[in-house]
């Protein structure tokens, strides 16, 4: 089986809202302590659209089995040159190189549209998986910051990552 990605569409919203809100009841990528309503990924999604980010789904058999997208790293305009990532699979397709496909592409996309830093910000330094994808593609990490959330009745460590994109700091970027 194939994967296709694509750049996202309104229409994948209820496909994303179900692996999003599944993320937020069951893993600690997200701090969310409820899921949002499917109204609210609607905004949240054409939000990254309208900043111009390259957002993209994958699909297997029609089905969306992931998606990954850009957004903003900081608002100040200081850091126009970086974005930070996001990644998520539906739970039934993770360990199968879809998250590796899905940020692959993503890097590419704003390597292209010139951007020179990508940030990951992991929820929880147990999160050896998205840690893993991360340093597999490039990503160093950048910083660890301990107990600084609190969900499932634990602490959590927040895991900064960092990529370079093109020529990151060797050169100038364009304005």
């Amino acid at each position: 089986m194939e994967l296709t990605i694509r750049p996202v569409t309104l229409a994948d919203v209820p496909a994303i809202h179900a692996i999003y809100s599944n993320s937020v009841l069951t893993y600690t990528a997200s701090w969310e302590l409820a899921p949002p309503t499917e109204d609210e990924m609607r905004r949240r999604v054409q939000a990254i659209l309208d900043q111009g980010f390259p957002y993209f789904v994958g699909l297997l058999e029609q089905n969306l089995v992931g998606y990954t997208y850009a957004s903003t790293y900081r608002p100040r305009p200081g850091y126009r040159f970086t974005v930070e990532d996001s990644i998520y699979v539906d739970p039934a397709y993770q360990r199968r190189g879809i998250a590796r496909q899905l940020l692959t592409t993503l890097i590419d996309a704003c390597t292209a549209k010139g951007f020179r830093q990508m940030i990951a910000v992991i929820g929880d330094s147990d999160n050896v998986a998205s840690i893993s994808l991360h340093r597999d593609l490039g990503f160093e990490q950048a910083g660890l910051f301990r107990n600084i959330g609190f969900k499932f009745d634990r602490w959590l460590d927040g895991v900064y990552m960092q990529r370079a994109l093109g020529d990151g700091a060797r050169s100038k970027p364009q304005d």
